[in-house]
């Protein structure tokens, strides 16, 4: 669930964008048509930042969720904005002397699009393309009654990210979310984090809780250089998040105006862990669980951002992204929300 952040600051580097957006959807055998629609929209999507943003950044994943699996694109500037986002995306509508066909365009080809924008405070804009659903006889996606969203880049310079993250659910078939961060950077980094995942998907189902999870990561980790681990149950029926960490995954459950941010202990799963402890926090059916590794610094907002709060939780952990990235280290944030 890696994302790719690809820079657009120049008209040379639309085509870059076109290219690796087209290589993600190839890697899950789009047809040639649904490569086409990769294609349009991502062209348009890198045209924007140019012709109205003076550049900015291209975060292109492959996403698997309640909603289905495909490609992911998400612009991210810190342009002038759009003054009325509704206007600008209807046909012929533009700001730049253009035809006015970008926003139009994107709307058309995708399945799921969403809009953010803000006067003197830049713009996110997020389009899905999916799949087509599995043919019968094909294993449907385990539903986890979520709608996720989540950035994963690597280090600048590295080819691989060093965090992960995934959800499965437990014994008692609560989703739980798992953010893993490999100490240091580059392959060691992923392999730890990487064991992580693995080591949770293949036993999420006998967990009976977070500190099994974080003590059952704790012991398969010591062939590994290690990592900091944090893993969160979102029980949507009794309104509870139970969060258990090792190390600096940070952690918080956020409403309009609030936010309650969640207690690691210090250590490293596979290293040092002198104590695993769960914690319980209140999650009113309306309020985003968020989980980030220190690749973010804590310095993000949501309210910041009037509406921001209520957009897809992709779009809300790209802006996050945009604002709070160190830029010189792993950097993971994940979004979740129960769905309606």
């Amino acid at each position: 669930m890696a994302t790719e952040a690809i820079s657009v600051h120049e008209a040379s580097q639309v085509s870059e964008a076109r290219r690796r957006a087209v290589l993600l959807s190839e890697r899950i055998d789009f047809s040639a048509e649904d490569n086409g629609r990769v294609a349009i929209v991502a062209t348009e999507l890198a045209t924007n930042l140019i012709k109205h943003a003076g550049g900015g950044t291209i975060l292109a994943a492959l996403y698997s969720d309640d909603e289905g699996d495909g490609v992911e694109l998400i612009a991210v500037d810190r342009g002038p904005g759009m003054s009325d986002v509704n206007a600008c995306q209807r046909d012929g509508f533009s700001t730049a002397g253009s035809a006015g066909q970008g926003l139009g365009a994107i709307g058309r080809q995708a399945q799921f699009i969403d809009v953010a924008s803000w006067p003197g405070q830049g713009s996110a804009v997020m389009a899905r393309l999916a799949r087509a659903r599995p043919s019968p006889g094909q294993a449907e996606p385990t539903r986890m009654g979520l709608t996720l969203g989540s950035v994963a880049t690597p280090k600048p310079g590295e080819e691989v990210c060093g965090d992960a993250w995934t959800v499965a659910r437990d014994r008692a078939g609560r989703p739980m979310l798992l953010v893993a961060d490999g100490l240091g950077h580059g392959a060691a980094a992923a392999e730890a984090s990487t064991a992580a995942v693995r080591i949770f998907a293949t036993h999420a189902a006998s967990f009976p809780d977070v500190v099994d999870a974080i003590e059952r990561i704790h012991d398969g980790l010591r062939a590994t250089r290690g990592a900091a681990v944090a893993a969160a149950t979102l029980d949507v029926d009794e309104g509870r998040v139970t969060f258990s960490g090792i190390g600096n995954i940070a952690g918080a459950v956020v409403g309009p105006g609030e936010i309650r941010r969640m207690v690691s202990h210090n250590g490293s799963a596979g290293v040092s862990a002198r104590r695993v402890q769960a914690f319980e926090y209140p999650w009113p059916r309306d309020f985003l669980v968020i989980m980030h590794s220190d690749g973010l610094s804590s310095g993000w907002s949501v309210e910041r951002y009037p509406g921001l709060f209520s957009a897809h939780p992709s779009l809300i952990a790209a802006v996050l992204w945009r604002d709070a990235c160190r830029g010189r280290d792993d950097a993971t944030v994940v979004v979740a929300r129960a769905r309606a």
